[in-house]
């Protein structure tokens, strides 16, 4: 089985050697197409304004100038010497749950595998859930592996793939896996901070607020923050044909 790993973290990202070690316990056939530099948030946007630059940096390892859906792009149009069985993204550094699905370099590696017929899987640690916790990988090291096991051979059909994420707990206390829907979170999670630079003009930075929400059960929130991994399945298709309806009524209503 030939797997292909991104991320959005980067080439150096301490996520993507948990999640070559994971793609090792499964596969000899390994191959690395990643981010130069980190490409967090940056969702699935495709490089178009300016050359791509494409450095090998190991065996089957390389790194390119450009987002998560480069990667996987050029990867599998150049890099790779046939089409991958499996595409896996991350471990991302941090969780990719509710919101965070949209603005997801993470998950935009799957998407893209998926859009190219590849069984796709986003995999994320989650952590800062509390103030001032550090990540741990531990459970990403121990349960990715056969997570991804029962995962990789499902057929989802056309245009589906898997969102993984792991609980911020010790290995010991995970809760087991949760099949989930996405959730929505109660506030917002970004904060603006207001700077000034050495000249005193004003800069802003946007962060992370760290809180916890109340979400329902069955919600990837509410799995992580009971320690239970949460496996979601998404897809490309973002029509909402429960409104079609709805919009139809409006636009054939004569006046």
């Amino acid at each position: 089985m030939r797997i292909l790993l991104t991320n959005d973290d980067g080439i150096h990202a301490r996520g993507l050697e948990v999640l070559e070690s994971i793609a090792r316990s499964l596969s000899d056939d390994v191959w690395i197409v990643a981010p130069e530099s980190e490409q967090s948030g940056a969702s699935r946007s495709l490089t178009l304004s300016e050359p791509l630059r494409l450095r090998q940096a190991g065996d089957k390892r390389f790194a390119v100038s450009g987002t998560p859906t480069d990667c996987v792009l050029m990867a599998i149009s150049k890099v790779l010497p046939g089409k991958p069985d499996l595409v896996l993204s991350g471990v991302n550094q941090g969780q990719n749950i509710a919101e965070d699905v949209t603005y997801s370099g993470t998950i935009a590696g799957a998407m893209e595998g998926c859009m190219l017929e590849v069984p796709s899987i986003a995999l994320s640690q989650t952590y800062g859930m509390l103030p001032d916790s550090k990540i741990s990988w531990d459970v990403a090291k121990t349960q990715g592996p056969q997570v991804v096991k029962k995962l990789c051979n499902m057929d989802l059909g056309p245009g589906v793939f898997l969102n993984v994420n792991f609980p911020d707990c010790k290995p010991d206390e995970v809760e087991g896996m949760s099949v989930t829907r996405q959730g929505k979170r109660d506030e917002s999670i970004f904060k603006l901070d207001e700077r000034r630079d050495g000249r005193g003009v004003p800069y802003f930075w946007f962060g992370f607020q760290r809180s916890k929400s109340n979400p329902p059960v069955g919600t990837d929130l509410w799995a992580v923050y009971n320690n239970r991994i949460s496996v979601t399945p998404l897809h490309l298709n973002l029509t909402q044909t429960d409104a079609m309806d709805t919009v139809r009524t409006v636009l054939n209503k004569t006046e």
